[in-house]
């Protein structure tokens, strides 16, 4: 997909966002994602067939695997657009996928990298960016703890009343 190569720039923070939501309705967890030149490449761990979730210790946990190319994605991005537009309350996020992917999509948006890998372990994240250097492409490596990702979520909110009233943030 490689979302700053030769395209009009799209939004990490979108795209992301996006993916964890419909990661957060199928039940995913324990993420991997690399991106493609045809999209992204998704792996999660699921509870299989019959159980009552994550809770039952009976649970058949399953690893998943799915090809997700730019039209799909598109389609996610146009839904969950779709899903915070509705006015009935059932559009708000409040699940996790979504709001991780989302703050980790906006640290990407800031780094702008040629493309991404992430995994998830226990809702800490580790990206591998692809990055332009004077030298050439280069690997960068960034963690963030569980605690992190919580505090960049809790912050989400402020720093988006301060880009919209045309204050630097930061």
């Amino acid at each position: 997909m490689r979302i700053y190569e030769g395209s009009p720039r799209q939004d990490y923070e979108e795209v992301l966002r996006s993916m964890g939501a419909m990661l957060d309705q199928r039940g995913m967890r324990e993420i991997l994602l690399t991106e493609t030149t045809e999209g992204y490449l998704l792996q999660g761990l699921v509870v299989g067939g019959g159980s009552d979730g994550w809770t039952d210790p009976a649970a058949r946990v399953e690893k998943q695997s799915m090809e997700l190319s730019e039209e799909e994605v598109g389609r996610f991005m146009d839904e969950g657009l779709a899903r915070r537009s509705d006015t009935s309350g059932t559009g708000a996020y409040s699940n996790f996928y979504e709001r991780a992917l989302r703050v980790l999509g906006r640290y990407l948006d800031e780094q702008k990298p040629k493309d991404i890998f992430l995994f998830e372990q226990e809702r800490a994240f580790v990206l591998r960016l692809l990055m332009s250097t004077r030298a050439g492409p280069s690997h960068v490596l960034a963690e963030f703890t569980r605690e992190d990702i919580e505090t960049m979520i809790a912050n989400g909110p402020a720093l988006r009343e301060e880009l919209q009233e045309g204050t630097p943030a930061g």
